[in-house]
């Protein structure tokens, strides 16, 4: 047992190669599109309006479709069913979100200057902690829109979810939510530090077999 920890320290404690720190940097370069590009989008379809409602999620923004004239509408409706306004101020992740995502480039780019494999693990266990943390704190926040209704509302409603991921029947309203550019650049950002990680761990086993 104490020789596998002893090889496994080596391995952790070997610097990054030219190929896994390539593939850190471009991890790092990938984030800067969830400052440039939506991170979810959620979109409405009634009779009423069918060419729907759009609502695109930024890091640090709410957007509406229609030059922004959708969340008024968006607000209207909401209002009706005793739902609280769509507020940019009110998503208290759009406060940190951006300084996160910040954070953990900068992360990166040490760990394919200085780093080593053991460096690399360690952004990608903080990689996969904050998507977890992210997606749920989303999840979470649409459930508490959906679920926090004024009784005294004009119209009743069961308490609901909006849905994350594909379509769902509200009332009169198809709704759907897909993952935008902003979440797929974060996506493949976070299969790139795996890449670099797999390539750095057989790169560090090979020279260990080696004696190097």
């Amino acid at each position: 047992m104490q020789g596998f920890f002893a090889r496994l320290n080596q391995s952790l404690a070997r610097p990054l190669g030219v190929a896994p720190r390539l593939l850190v940097v471009a991890s790092a370069l990938l984030l800067v599109a969830v400052y440039l590009f939506p991170l979810w989008n959620l979109t409405m379809f009634a009779p009423q309006y069918p060419e729907g409602l759009r609502l695109d999620i930024y890091s640090y923004k709410l957007v509406g479709g229609n030059g922004g004239q959708d969340i008024p509408e968006i607000n209207i409706l909401n209002h009706y069913i005793g739902m609280r306004d769509l507020v940019t101020d009110d998503f208290t992740e759009f406060k940190w979100l951006p300084f996160v995502v910040g954070a953990l480039g900068l992360l990166y780019l040490r760990a394919a200057v200085m780093g080593t494999v053991g460096g690399l693990v360690d952004v990608l266990v903080l990689n996969i902690y904050f998507s977890a943390f992210a997606l749920w704190s989303f999840g979470y926040k649409m459930y508490v829109y959906g679920h926090n209704l004024l009784p005294t509302a004009a119209v009743k409603v069961e308490p609901f979810m909006p849905p994350m991921f594909g379509g769902t029947q509200l009332a009169n309203f198809e709704v759907y939510s897909y993952p935008q550019a902003g979440s797929y650049a974060m996506g493949l950002s976070s299969l790139l530090l795996v890449a670099a990680l797999v390539v750095a761990w057989r790169q560090s086993r090979a020279a260990s077999r080696q004696g190097t």
